[in-house]
C-alpha cells in the first residue's frame, strides 16, 4: 500500500462535498501537472490511502482520509471543449491526462493544520512542507502517515 496527499480548494471541492456524493465517491479530475499525473498513473493503486488536504483557504490542512477507489484512467474533461480542463492535445488514443476515483474513509473532527504539520520535526522532509512545492498530489511515507495520524488522534482528544 502507498500513501498520498491530495490537495483541493474547499471552495471548489471540499471534503464536505465528497461526503455528499453517492457512495462518498468522486473522480479526482482536472489534474494538469505532469508530475501529479504521473503519481496517479504510475503510483496510485486501488486501496491506497490519501490525506484530503484543503489548500488556498484561511487555514490549510488535512481534513480527512480517502481511499483510492479506482486506479488511474483517462480524464474525459481533457477532451471536452466545454470543460475548463480541456486540452486539445488529448485524444482517445493519447488521453494525456488521467484521474482516479476517491472514496471518503473518514472526515477528521479537527483538521491537522499546516501550522501543526510544520511544527513536527519528524515531518521536516515531507514534500508538502518543502519550499516551492505546489503539486496537488504528493507521496507520503509510511512514517509521515503514522506521524500525522497520531497528530489527528491527539487533536481529537483535546477538542
Amino acid at each position: 500500500m502507498a500513501y498520498w496527499l491530495m490537495k483541493s480548494e474547499p471552495d471548489a471541492f471540499g471534503i464536505d462535498d465528497l461526503a455528499k456524493r453517492p457512495n462518498k465517491t468522486e473522480p479526482w479530475n482536472g489534474v494538469r501537472n505532469y508530475q501529479a499525473r504521473n503519481f496517479m498513473r504510475d503510483g496510485m493503486k486501488k486501496g491506497d490511502l490519501a490525506f484530503f488536504y484543503h489548500s488556498s483557504c484561511a487555514e490549510p490542512g488535512i481534513a480527512g482520509i480517502v481511499e483510492i477507489a479506482r486506479a488511474a484512467y483517462p480524464d474525459p474533461s481533457a477532451r471536452d471543449p466545454e470543460s475548463p480542463h480541456f486540452d486539445p492535445r488529448a485524444t482517445a488514443d493519447n488521453p494525456v491526462w488521467m484521474m482516479v476515483d476517491v472514496r471518503l474513509k473518514k472526515k477528521l473532527k479537527n483538521p491537522v493544520t499546516l501550522k501543526m504539520l510544520k511544527a513536527q520535526k519528524a515531518l521536516a522532509g515531507m514534500p508538502l512542507l518543502q519550499r516551492g512545492n505546489r503539486l496537488s498530489i504528493l507521496p507520503v511515507s509510511k512514517r509521515e502517515w503514522d506521524t500525522i495520524l497520531k497528530l489527528a488522534q491527539s487533536e481529537r482528544v483535546r477538542a
